[in-house]
């Protein structure tokens, strides 16, 4: 959906469930969505399990960064402490007030932190998305509500550039429906979806890979291992 001058996006986040710092206007923000439980990685955080040496959030962080002007995590209170140590970049947090709720719940936290005008969105166990295509997908989404990829013949929630305040809207719309998912926020937000023979000439398939498991983790370890053989 297009944005015009007449468009009130004046709504935003505003239960007591979202109470996140606030940061001044800095036009691009990268938003990591971190605050799961993890519980198909019995023995570590998924987004602390190492994948080439780094941490999966910090491979995210890295991809996320040179794209945009500042980045935020959000997770629990508890992840916080090791998530600071695992990244380089300096992030700032957005920390769930109210733990497992979802993840519509940790990007309402998450845009409610920021003041840009647009973000990128990330899982944290996606780490193979380009810094490249994150910049395309903020070209594409100026002047509308977002911007979302087409993959396989669907389309991706994640990953995802926003407008925030049409994104914190949408977020609302979502809750408001008592609908937890991402995919009810992506269809109250109405980006535009980027085609899959656009998306397959910038990126290989590759780079939407979400880990969900270990066993998914150990597999890309040994490819990545072979690889390099």
């Amino acid at each position: 959906m297009s944005l015009t001058d007449d468009d009130d996006l004046s709504e935003t986040p505003s239960s007591e469930d979202n109470k996140a710092a606030t940061h001044s206007d800095t036009g691009r923000a990268g938003l990591i969505l971190a605050g799961g439980r993890s519980e198909r990685f019995p023995t570590i955080d998924k987004a602390l399990a190492p994948l080439d040496g780094a941490p999966l959030l910090r491979c995210v962080a890295d991809a996320l960064s040179p794209a945009v002007d500042e980045l935020i995590i959000n997770c629990r209170q508890d992840q916080q402490a090791a998530f600071a140590k695992a990244v380089d970049d300096d992030p700032r947090f957005a920390i769930d007030p109210v733990a497992d709720r979802g993840p519509l719940a940790g990007l309402r936290t998450a845009l409610s932190a920021t003041e840009a005008t647009y973000a990128a969105i990330l899982p944290c166990d996606m780490p193979f998305v380009p810094a490249g295509f994150i910049e395309y997908l903020f070209g594409q989404a100026q002047n509308k509500t977002g911007a979302v990829p087409c993959v396989g013949g669907q389309q991706r929630s994640l990953p995802a550039v926003v407008h925030v305040r049409a994104a914190a809207a949408a977020c609302e719309t979502a809750h408001n429906h008592r609908d937890g998912g991402l995919a009810a926020f992506i269809s109250a937000l109405d980006p535009i979806v980027v085609s899959e023979r656009t998306v397959t000439a910038h990126v290989d398939a590759k780079a939407f890979t979400d880990i969900d498991t270990h066993e998914e983790l150990a597999a890309i370890r040994e490819v990545s291992h072979r690889a390099e053989q």
